[in-house]
C-alpha cells in the first residue's frame, strides 16, 4: 500500500535524464571529522531547491549523523529503522518545508551503517540509487574516513566532492579518500572543495597543494569544486539549529554553497 504521507506522493516525477544509474547522486565525504561536510550538504540542498530542484538529503554519516540536530527536526523515522528492517528508505523520507528539501536522517551514535556487512550495504546503494529516479539529486552526506560503508555509499557514478580545510591531516585523509576511490572507480567523478580558509587565495594554495599530490602519485586531476571561506554565520547557524541560507542567506559561505550548486547542475 502506498503511504499517502510520504513525500515522494505528493511531487512530480523527476525528468529521467537526471536519474540515470546513480548519476544524480552526489557524495560530500572527506577523510577527516570537523571539516564542514554537513553544513555544506544542508545548505547544498537547500540551494539545489530554491533553483527549483527535487532534493534528497541522505545523512549516512556513522554514528555521527547530525543533520536532524543541525535543522533542528525531530524525524519520526530515521536509518535505524531501515537497517532493522522495519522500514524501507522511501518509507523514511520527510519534508523539511523551511529548505524545500527531503531528509532521511541518521541516528546519532548508532553507528548503525558500520555494523552491516558488505551485502546490506550494497543493498542500501541500491536502494539509493532507485530512490533516485524520483529525484533530481540526493545529497549523501557520509561519514569521515574511507571505511567499508562510505566506500560502498560512495560508488555511485555521481559527483564526490571531497571537502577539506588545508590542515596536514585534513589534506592527507582526502589524499587517502580520492587514492581508494580511483582504484576502485577510475572514472569517478571526483572535485576538491576547500572549505574554511581565510581568503580565495589561500583556497587556491590548499587545493594546488592536493592536485600536485593526485597528479604525483595517482596521475589524476580532480578538479576544483569551490572555494568556501571562512564565515562566523555558519557557527551561528549550526547554534541556532536553522539553516544557512535561512538565516543568514547574503552571507559568503551561503553565496558561494549557491554557486556551487549552480555549477552542478551545468555540469
Amino acid at each position: 500500500m502506498t503511504d499517502t504521507h510520504s513525500p515522494l506522493t505528493q511531487r512530480p516525477t523527476a525528468h529521467p535524464a537526471t536519474a540515470t544509474a546513480g548519476k544524480n547522486l552526489i557524495t560530500v565525504a572527506s577523510g577527516k571529522g570537523g571539516v564542514g561536510k554537513t553544513i555544506i550538504s544542508t545548505t547544498l540542498a537547500h540551494a539545489l531547491a530554491k533553483l527549483e530542484k527535487k532534493v534528497l538529503l541522505f545523512d549516512g554519516d556513522v554514528g555521527l549523523a547530525n543533520v536532524d540536530i543541525q535543522l533542528g527536526v525531530m524525524p519520526e523515522y530515521d536509518l535505524a529503522s531501515v537497517i532493522s528492517g522495519e522500514k524501507k528508505l522511501k518509507d523514511v523520507a520527510f519534508h523539511y518545508e523551511p529548505g524545500g528539501f527531503d531528509i532521511i536522517a541518521g541516528r546519532s551514535g548508532s553507528g548503525s551503517l558500520g555494523t552491516l556487512d558488505s551485502d546490506h550495504l550494497q543493498a542500501v546503494h541500491e536502494e539509493l540509487v532507485e530512490l533516485g529516479k524520483d529525484y533530481d539529486y540526493i545529497i549523501l552526506d557520509l561519514g569521515a574516513g574511507i571505511d567499508a560503508a562510505v566506500r560502498t555509499l560512495s560508488s555511485a557514478k555521481g559527483p564526490k566532492l571531497v571537502v577539506t580545510n588545508g590542515e596536514p591531516t585534513s589534506l592527507t585523509d582526502a589524499y587517502a579518500f580520492i587514492k581508494v576511490t580511483h582504484q576502485a572507480h577510475q572514472n569517478a567523478d571526483t572535485r576538491i572543495l576547500v572549505n574554511m580558509v581565510k581568503s580565495r587565495n589561500d583556497g587556491q594554495k590548499v587545493y594546488e597543494k592536493l592536485l600536485a599530490a593526485c597528479r604525483n602519485f595517482l596521475q589524476l586531476e580532480p578538479h576544483l569544486a569551490g572555494i568556501i571561506p571562512q564565515d562566523d554565520t555558519v557557527g551561528k547557524a549550526i547554534r541556532s539549529q536553522s539553516a544557512l541560507l535561512s538565516r543568514y542567506p547574503t552571507s559568503e559561505a551561503a553565496s558561494e554553497i549557491e554557486h556551487l550548486a549552480q555549477s552542478l547542475i551545468r555540469s
